[in-house]
């Protein structure tokens, strides 16, 4: 007979989840990999520059003016100075390094030039002292006229409708010789009619708006003619050098019939293809052009002065 009072068990089994472990390795894997890649980068970047360069990034980054030292002569000059005299070294020279006080340079005294002059000498040196701060003053002075005169250029053909489809063909700007005007051919846009030494009318207005400009300054005016490679003349004797010299010739009379009197022009040439505005491309268009250049004022050479 079976027992009833058998008492029954009934077993639950807890199934307990892995703990969570967290992120925080991933964060310092991606660190690490992170730093090797920039240590790696910058063994490249060292294996990749030259000594010079070297030398310099160390350079930037070091403590300027520091001394290695803490004596008053551990700088850069190692404590001495230098005599306004011959820049001979004196603090840190001893007496018999010192430039003997009894010898003095000839030409030289007290740092001067004046004490073994002779009167024509000293007179002579006052005038190229003079030239010289005349050529500054005169430098100074071309410089705010050329600024009035290329604003005035600017506006007097911005005042003309009828070029203003040239505009991209005129240009003024600044050189070392003085306020160059550039009358420039572009592609499809020449400026004059090919072989011919007359501007087209739209050139021929630009021209005429500067003469008046250029006449109120005291600065001379070169006009130069070029031409681009690869023209083709009918006539064997009449070439580049010929039509760009007539060219340059031509700019002078019209610039002429708008106030600009012969006593301004300082020289008409023609260069044709010898100067080329692209000298990478000479058969460019833009090579093609007329250039009329304001130059710097000579100074004027004292009298009695030989060159």
């Amino acid at each position: 007979m079976a027992n009833y009072d058998q008492p029954i068990i009934i077993k639950k089994v807890k199934k307990n989840k892995h703990a969570h472990h967290g992120g925080a390795w991933k964060i310092a894997y991606a660190d690490f990999v992170t730093a090797m890649m920039a240590f790696f980068l910058l063994l490249w970047l060292i294996s990749m520059t030259t000594p010079e360069q070297k030398e310099g990034l160390a350079t930037y980054f070091a403590p300027p003016n520091i001394a290695p030292t803490t004596s008053g002569s551990g700088g850069l000059m190692g404590g001495t100075a230098l005599d306004n005299s011959d820049g001979s070294l004196m603090a840190g020279a001893t007496p018999k390094e010192r430039p003997d006080a009894s010898v003095t340079p000839k030409g030289t005294e007290f740092g001067t030039m004046s004490g073994a002059m002779t009167g024509s000498e000293q007179k002579s040196g006052n005038q190229f002292d003079a030239a010289k701060a005349s050529s500054y003053d005169l430098k100074a002075k071309d410089d705010q006229g050329f600024h009035s005169a290329a604003a005035s250029i600017k506006q007097a053909w911005q005042a003309l409708p009828d070029i203003t489809e040239i505009a991209d063909n005129l240009l003024v700007e600044e050189t070392e010789e003085g306020l160059n005007i550039r009358i420039i051919d572009q592609e499809g846009s020449p400026m004059f009619p090919e072989g011919s030494k007359y501007p087209n009318e739209s050139t021929r207005q630009a021209i005429a708006a500067i003469a008046p400009i250029l006449q109120k300054l005291s600065n001379p005016v070169r006009i130069e003619g070029h031409t681009a490679a690869g023209g083709v003349y009918a006539n064997p004797r009449y070439g580049s050098w010929e039509l760009s010299a007539d060219r340059a010739n031509t700019v002078r009379q019209i610039m002429g019939e708008f106030g600009l009197k012969d006593d301004k022009i300082d020289s008409v040439v023609g260069r044709s293809t010898a100067q080329p505005f692209f000298p990478n491309d000479p058969y460019m268009a833009a090579n093609e052009r007329i250039e009329i250049t304001l130059l710097y004022e000579t100074p004027p050479v004292p009298a009695g002065l030989a060159p």
